[in-house]
């Protein structure tokens, strides 16, 4: 093993260990403690290598190498640090430890870089413990609104505000953007299969799927179990199981690369002996061309009005996230291209079919993603693993890109 694969294996079992579960996953949410512990210790990792490590208000993480010809030209790399709940040791952390390896490595193998190398480990992308998506990120870029999480709240009750002050984090008092950042390199594990089937090492990513992403409440009426008959029940979990069948049903005659998901699901009262008076659920539709998700998206929610009417339910649809498809900057691929031709590193050229934080990043500089296999296609999982080979490898590939970015003329 050589000093890079190590360090890759040991920073990612270090990282790891803080929000680490039982069965082996990571539960770390936005604004907890494990949350907290990890970004402080990040910031005391990229003080050690010799970067100045800042907060901003929110809770994103810089680590920065000046650059000694063009100072003001900023060349970026990061991820996210959240999870979801019992997430893998991979989806975004890997992606912070690659971008401060990275740098390591480049400052002590060339020195200091003719521009500027910045790492940074985003608050938040998931939406594990609030709806809201791209906090991180969004703020980077003064698109995050304080309306929109004021009155959001967590599963325990606790109020985003809340958690935010308690990390010592507050609400941006600015929308202004940063002016230097000229590039953003995001190294990821695929979390599909492709790369794995094709025996790629490496992904060189095109474009990102659009999503959008629904909460939903039926309401009928509790009744006891054994004096309603079946034909007078407004029962709201056969009208869930008839939105799920349908639209399941409707999205797989449409074909790949459409995707919906019905996820988290709330009933009410949840007894053995009450008729569902009231059932919450999420909903995750997913496209790679924007137009057909929107058709889609619009079939879908008149199929469950249809059978909250057939059913006599009230229904309540809330989208509360919706992302256009975001293509990869052109000009950054072919550099990420011939970064890894140069470097010996056998790549695939795809598309993303999960959300990522350079999406947004992608509407105001040049953006473009990496990826490394996901064993049997496994993530948002404990079981999430990619080999020690090939998480090096998406490492040297983000090592030559950077190169080029911040050391060639």
């Amino acid at each position: 093993m050589d000093e890079l694969q190590q360090q890759v294996e040991e920073n990612i079992l270090w990282l790891s260990s803080i929000g680490g579960t039982k069965s082996g996953g990571i539960t770390r949410l936005l604004y907890d403690d494990q949350w907290i512990t990890a970004q402080n210790n990040l910031k005391e990792h990229f003080e050690k290598i010799g970067l100045e490590a800042t907060y901003d208000e929110v809770g994103n993480l810089f680590g920065r190498l000046e650059g000694s010809k063009y100072p003001d030209e900023t060349i970026m790399s990061g991820s996210h640090i959240d999870t979801v709940v019992e997430g893998g040791k991979l989806d975004g952390q890997f992606g912070v430890i690659a971008a401060y390896l990275a740098l390591d490595y480049l400052k002590n193998n060339y020195g200091q870089p003719l521009r500027s190398l910045e790492v940074i480990s985003l608050a938040e992308e998931e939406g594990s413990r609030f709806p809201y998506a791209f906090w991180g990120s969004k703020n980077v870029w003064g698109l995050a609104k304080k309306e929109d999480v004021l009155d959001a709240k967590d599963i325990d009750g606790v109020s985003f505000s809340e958690a935010m002050n308690k990390a010592g984090f507050d609400f941006k008092q600015s929308t202004d953007r940063r002016t230097d950042i000229k590039s953003f390199v995001e190294l990821h594990i695929e979390q599909g299969n492709v790369l794995e089937t094709l025996e790629k090492s490496v992904g060189v990513v095109t474009d990102i799927v659009g999503q959008k992403r629904y909460t939903v409440t039926l309401t009928g009426e509790a009744n006891h179990a054994g004096t309603t008959p079946m034909n007078y029940r407004r029962d709201a979990v056969y009208g869930y199981s008839q939105i799920v069948s349908q639209t399941i049903d409707y999205a797989k005659t449409l074909g790949d690369p459409l995707v919906v998901t019905f996820g988290e699901m709330e009933i009410t009262p949840n007894t053995v002996n009450v008729v569902p008076g009231k059932v919450s659920f999420t909903i995750d539709c997913r496209h790679t061309n924007g137009q057909l998700l929107e058709l889609f998206t619009k079939d879908m929610e008149n199929i469950m009005r249809k059978v909250a009417k057939e059913n006599d339910l009230t229904i309540n649809i809330s989208l509360w996230m919706e992302e256009k498809p975001v293509p990869m900057n052109e000009s950054l691929v072919e550099v990420i291209k011939r970064a890894c031709s140069e470097a010996a590193l056998d790549y695939h050229i795809m598309h993303s079919g999960a959300g990522h934080d350079s999406q947004i990043f992608a509407s105001f500089v040049p953006t473009a993603m990496i990826f490394v296999p996901s064993i049997k296609g496994i993530s948002h999982n404990p079981a999430e693993d990619t080999t020690i080979c090939d998480l090096t490898k998406g490492v040297r590939a983000l090592i030559a890109t950077l190169y080029k970015l911040a050391y060639e003329e």
